[in-house]
């Protein structure tokens, strides 16, 4: 299943739940404008990927955008708009994977977590991230 997450017509997130299969092929839940991207592969035994290289070439990214993949626990996003207004959360499980695009987002880990992390770069904690004041817990809400 892949779950959608707009605010003003602009992508916040999009969430891959591990129920997600397909039987053949490769899917792109990105679209192809997109800063990063990323899909779903399934092959069979002795399916060939080519050997390929990537060229050189230079790309403007406005906003850094994240993926994230849950190995292992529970993670709530606490989703938030431009104005650091909370929104609402999700959960995330193990095998779960989403990327953040838009907005401002927290976490809370709800269960143990192993997660890995793939963002843009180079990447300056300075220049690239500004932190505010987390939700009040009594006003969370899990959509």
């Amino acid at each position: 299943m892949i779950e959608k997450i707009f605010n003003q017509k602009k992508l916040y997130a999009l969430i891959v739940r591990n129920s997600y299969k397909k039987k053949k092929g490769v899917s792109f839940f990105t679209d192809k404008n997109a800063t990063q991207q990323f899909g779903y592969m399934n092959h069979k035994k002795n399916y060939i990927i080519l050997p390929h290289r990537h060229n050189k070439r230079q790309s403007k990214i406005l906003l850094t955008t994240e993926v994230i993949i849950i190995l292992k626990g529970i993670l709530r996003v606490d989703f938030y708009n431009n104005k650091e207004k909370y929104l609402f959360s999700k959960k995330l499980y193990a095998n779960d994977l989403i990327m953040l695009s838009n907005g401002g987002h927290g976490f809370k880990v709800l269960k143990d977590t192993q997660m890995i992390e793939v963002k843009q770069g180079p990447y300056s904690l300075s220049m690239d991230k500004v932190k505010f004041e987390k939700v009040n817990e009594n006003k969370i809400k899990i959509k």
